[in-house]
C-alpha cells in the first residue's frame, strides 16, 4: 500500500511544473485580451477603425482559443484523463476559424489600402498575428519561449503544436 501511495505523491510532485505553466500560459493569454487595447487604444491613441476592429477581434479570439487549450490541458492533467477536453470543441475551431481569419485579413487588409496611414497597420498586424497563432495552436508550434523547446528547434527544426498532437491522438 506505501508504495501506491509514494507513487501518487510523485506524481502529483512531478505534475505541479506543469500545472504550474499550463496555468500561466491561460493567465498569459487571458491578460493579453484587455491588454492590448488599453495600451494601442487607451495609451498610445490608435484610432479605433473597422480595420483595427476587425484585426483585435481575430487577435482575441484566438487567444481565449488558446486559454481554453491550456485550461483544457491542465483538467486533462488534472484528471489524468486520456482524451483532451472539449477536443470537439478543438477540431471544430480548428476549421471554422479559416473562413473568420480570410474575412478579418482582408477588412484589415482593405483599411490599410483605404487610409494608409500608420494607425491603419495595426489592425492588420493583429490579423496577421492572429493567423500565426492558428497556426501556432493548431498546426505547427511556432513559439519557442524555454530553452529547452529552443534547443529541440535547433536540432530537429519545427514540430506539431500540442493541440495537434492531441487532436491526433483521439481522432
Amino acid at each position: 500500500m506505501r508504495s501506491v501511495q509514494t507513487t501518487s505523491r510523485s506524481a502529483a510532485a512531478a505534475s505541479r511544473p506543469v500545472r504550474r505553466r499550463l496555468r500561466s500560459l491561460a493567465t498569459g493569454e487571458l491578460a493579453n485580451i484587455p491588454l492590448h487595447p488599453l495600451i494601442w487604444i487607451g495609451v498610445i491613441g490608435v484610432p479605433v477603425t473597422l480595420g483595427n476592429v476587425a484585426g483585435y477581434l481575430l487577435f482575441a479570439l484566438l487567444l481565449l482559443e488558446g486559454a481554453g487549450y491550456w485550461l483544457a490541458k491542465l483538467r486533462q492533467v488534472d484528471t489524468r484523463g486520456r482524451e483532451l477536453p472539449g477536443a470537439r470543441i478543438f477540431r471544430l475551431l480548428r476549421i471554422v476559424n479559416l473562413p473568420l481569419l480570410a474575412v478579418g485579413v482582408a477588412i484589415a487588409a482593405y483599411g490599410v489600402v483605404d487610409d494608409p496611414a500608420l494607425a491603419s497597420w495595426l489592425g492588420l498586424g493583429y490579423a496577421l498575428f492572429a493567423v500565426l497563432e492558428h497556426v501556432n495552436y493548431f498546426h505547427l508550434q511556432l513559439s519557442y519561449d524555454r530553452r529547452a523547446d529552443l534547443r529541440r528547434l535547433r536540432a530537429f527544426g519545427l514540430r506539431r503544436s500540442h493541440l495537434s498532437r492531441d487532436l491526433a491522438q483521439h481522432p
